[in-house]
């Protein structure tokens, strides 16, 4: 198992000085690599009841600060999800990196391509934690995905989702189809990723 270190990230400019040296500059973002130098997702644990104020801010779960500790500065990006009634959480750089392969596989000027990305980057906002760790959830996204008073919080690989308390307690799978739907999915033949 990898050892997750937090560096900063080392971009190199195509540029050589007069000494015959390259250039470097270091851009201010913060990854997570393993012993062979990938990049690792943050992946959220846990799931958190937090109630919204008045305002719509929610109190972000300390150990969720805790698990990203330096990317929460930079902000995260909040959108709709593309499957349920709930909201989804991504830090900056995991945003980055779906957008790279949102890019990588699509055409803007494909109308079908168009039309995906239009939706799919439509009712996205920008939101930062304030001094006491609170984030503003725009009255538009509250609306879509129906929350009022009470929110979950559910940690996922590299993101968050945020649900309606009474809604979250009813999109959970039963107990059998849960188990069905992982043997269809991890059953068969079970290959153990490089770690």
């Amino acid at each position: 198992m990898g050892i997750r270190i937090p560096v900063g990230c080392v971009k190199v400019v195509n540029k050589v000085g007069k000494s015959g040296m390259k250039w470097y500059k270091v851009v201010k973002k913060f990854y997570f690599y393993d012993q062979t130098r990938k990049i690792l997702m943050t992946t959220f644990i846990g799931d958190y009841t937090v109630k919204l104020d008045s305002k719509g801010r929610l109190s972000f779960p300390a150990a969720f600060k805790r698990q990203i500790r330096e990317a929460a500065q930079a902000g995260f990006v909040l959108k709709r999800d593309v499957f349920e009634n709930c909201l989804i959480l991504y830090p900056m750089e995991e945003w980055e990196r779906q957008n790279k392969m949102i890019k990588a596989r699509t055409n803007p000027y494909n109308k079908e391509h168009a039309r995906f990305l239009r939706m799919f980057f439509s009712g996205t906002a920008e939101v930062i934690l304030d001094a006491n760790n609170r984030m503003l959830i725009p009255k538009r996204l509250l609306d879509y995905a129906k929350i009022e008073n009470e929110v979950v919080l559910a940690g996922q690989s590299g993101k968050i989702e945020i649900w309606s308390s009474d809604r979250y307690g009813s999109v959970s799978e039963t107990d059998e189809n849960f188990a069905a739907m992982a043997e269809k999915i991890l059953g068969g033949s079970f290959d153990e990723p490089d770690i």
